[in-house]
């Protein structure tokens, strides 16, 4: 039923300069920009999802939900929007498990800058019982405009997203059982904890579970995302240039691989770059 992940919300302070942030963290230009129900939403599309930037405007009940969850939890992550082909079908099927969907409802959007429209049917989970992440489910009636590219560097896409767990068992059962995400990877480590990754078309969800983490077993949390460059070092050098604080390069826990932390310039979203060595990609 579910296709892949459409795209993540962030929720932020200002627009503005989040917008800015995010050009620079990415290396391309923002592909869709609008307003209403209090908030403006700035979209930056790439090859396999979208990062919806989101911030509360004017006095709306709307608006002033969004300040109070950036009050309590400050910016970052709050939502996971997933996408399907057939609306209907998922809707069956969230309401089989037991997950309580909202009647499917018909939006439509337009990007305040060239006047486009796009429409989409979502629904969502009710959010206690997808332990605590907030869940939407969408079928769009076209393809989104993508960012162009305004670096030689930029980010390509999305490897995975990381939900962070207190009770892996009660996880492992939502993401693979319930919403039917195929489990490749479910694995222990003294350091790291237990790791499981669900194919979500073609990047991961990751659920980690860190044994020492005081989590609450009931609510998981969006925790990170990790997004895909062709070339680390070109990226590194990139952000270092704009000023961002970013770690070295080092090698991957995945074989085959190369990933470096962006501690700035992220809204409050934990951030690694992950960078994909020809040999994994022809072994």
């Amino acid at each position: 039923m579910i296709s892949g992940l459409d795209h993540v919300v962030a929720l932020v302070g200002d627009i503005e300069q989040a917008q800015s942030a995010y050009r620079t963290l990415l290396g391309c230009a923002p592909s869709w920009q609008s307003a209403g129900d209090g908030s403006q939403t700035v979209l930056f599309t790439l090859d396999n999802v979208s990062i919806e930037l989101m911030a509360p405007e004017g006095s709306s009940d709307g608006a002033g939900h969004i300040r109070s969850v950036l009050a309590a939890q400050g910016e970052g992550l709050a939502s996971l929007c997933f996408a399907t082909s057939d609306i209907a079908k998922m809707h069956r099927r969230l309401e089989r498990v037991a997950l309580q969907p909202e009647p499917v409802a018909t939006v439509e959007g337009r990007d305040a800058r060239s006047g486009a429209t796009l429409s989409w049917k979502r629904t969502r989970t009710t959010t206690e019982l997808s332990r605590g992440v907030r869940m939407f489910f969408l079928e769009l009636s076209g393809e989104r405009p993508r960012s162009a590219a305004t670096s030689a560097s930029p980010v390509l896409g999305l490897d995975h997203v990381v939900v962070s767990t207190g009770d892996p068992e009660r996880a492992a059962a939502l993401y693979g059982a319930r919403l039917g995400l195929d489990m490749a990877l479910d694995r222990s480590h003294p350091d790291w904890g237990r790791l499981m990754f669900f194919r979500c078309g073609d990047l991961i969800v990751e659920v980690v579970h860190r044994k020492d983490a005081d989590a609450d077993p009931a609510h998981d949390q969006l925790w990170g995302l990790s997004w895909r460059v062709a070339d680390i070092d070109a990226a590194r050098t990139r952000l270092v240039d704009a000023g961002l604080d970013v770690s070295e390069v080092r090698i991957g826990r995945k074989p085959g691989t190369r990933v470096m932390s962006v501690r700035s310039g992220t809204c409050g979203i934990q951030t690694l770059m992950i960078e994909r060595t020809p040999r994994a990609e022809s072994a």
